[in-house]
């Protein structure tokens, strides 16, 4: 017979495994020899297993007979062994033995599974589901959590969010990228490989997941995630339902304001982007396609926008769009100015003295750069600050010497 005890005393060591003499077990499991309550607990529990019938029947006698303050006494400490504490989880109508057990970090996960199915006060699921750690590394402990008829509203729905979370939502992202592997789509499957996949309304369905994946053209191996310290990822935060319904609007009333009417089909797809959780949003910013792109780069967070000028895939043309943009934010419209590359293209530094979004010391900057005629036509340009029409104006007079 295996032990499951954790004492080191040979003697007790034999008594358990079954190699002490006859006698000698059947004294142990009657409780007559000078055993500390822990040792005792320990081989009472391996002895009640016993092939021997008599040896078995006395040590369950024993057991029995041991007082409520002694077992609560073992639930409680942190030196008993696992197989005394899944004794005592099989133990019902004991609400303060069921507590000793589920705070006791020994207690192992199968008996704290066993303390979820038989208690029947809800208050002890409660307490159990706040262990999430613990429900993570054995899930079992959630169906116990989940098919015990006395669970209260709290403990089911924190056991079915910590399954969604952890369980559900994991399978359902890992079953789409490697299904999108499968059809050569690495970009997109890498996306879903790290995606958090929640959305304001729960966790995002898999028509939609579908949906976005098509719109997904980065890998992993183009990107240059420098621009994102760390600690910027505070600003990914929690959004409530009402925010991301009114972002969702605001971005379909900007493209109205941009380019005319919205197809439905264009309407349906801002939604379902802009319900994703921040992060995702941040992601799929960086590895979307030009599609995706137009929408993200609108988006009220910070972070997000400026993940889609990060995005490898923008284009000279694309950037010359955005820059006379009047609906994105002015951050956007500084990190193009401040780009290299686009900052050598005319028709860049145009869109952006023309555009009233453009932070005030950034058009001055490029003003030097603006043709002679283009700068007339700048400082009589209403739709622009003063101070920049005034700079236009000094700028061309000084040019054509008055």
């Amino acid at each position: 017979m295996s032990s499951d005890t954790a004492t080191t005393n040979s003697v007790l060591q034999a008594i358990v495994t079954g190699t002490a003499p006859q006698p000698a077990r059947l004294a142990a499991a009657r409780g007559l020899l000078p055993l500390p309550q822990s040792e005792l607990l320990q081989v009472l529990v391996a002895l009640r297993r016993s092939d021997d019938i008599e040896i078995s029947k006395a040590a369950t006698e024993t057991l029995e007979s041991q007082s409520r303050e002694d077992l609560l006494f073992a639930a409680k400490a942190h030196d008993s062994s696992p197989s005394v504490l899944s004794y005592l989880a099989e133990m019902k109508n004991a609400r303060e033995l069921q507590e000793a057990l589920i705070l006791n970090p020994l207690t192992p996960d199968h008996a704290v599974a066993t303390v979820a199915s038989l208690t029947s006060d809800p208050t002890m699921l409660e307490l159990i589901v706040l262990n999430q750690q613990r429900l993570v590394r054995a899930p079992g402990i959630i169906e116990a959590i989940l098919g015990n008829h006395a669970r209260s509203p709290e403990a089911e729905r924190r056991a079915l969010e910590t399954r969604r979370e952890f369980f559900e939502k994991e399978r359902g992202a890992r079953q789409i990228a490697d299904e999108l592997r499968a059809r050569g789509k690495t970009a997109a499957a890498e996306f879903f490989e790290t995606a958090e996949l929640t959305t304001a309304t729960g966790v995002l369905s898999i028509e939609d997941a579908w949906l976005i994946a098509e719109h997904i053209e980065v890998s992993d191996a183009d990107l240059d995630d420098s621009w994102l310290p760390s600690e910027r990822y505070e600003e990914l935060t929690t959004e409530t339902l009402a925010e991301h319904a009114a972002a969702a609007q605001r971005i379909i009333e900007h493209e109205r304001i941009e380019s005319g009417d919205v197809p439905l089909e264009r309407i349906s797809l801002i939604r379902r982007i802009m319900f994703m959780n921040a992060k995702d949003r941040m992601r799929l910013a960086m590895k979307g396609d030009r599609e995706a792109r137009g929408i993200l780069i609108r988006d009220s967070n910070k972070i997000v926008a400026t993940a889609v000028i990060n995005n490898p895939r923008v284009s000279e043309q694309e950037a010359e769009n955005i820059a006379a943009m009047r609906t994105v934010a002015d951050g956007v419209l500084r990190l193009i100015a401040r780009n290299r590359a686009w900052a050598r293209s005319y028709s860049i530094i145009h869109n952006l003295v023309r555009n009233p979004r453009t932070p005030i010391p950034t058009v001055i900057t490029i003003l030097p750069r603006i043709r002679s005629k283009d700068l007339q036509h700048l400082s009589q340009n209403r739709n622009v600050s003063e101070a920049v029409r005034r700079q236009a104006e000094r700028l061309q007079q000084t040019r054509s010497g008055h």
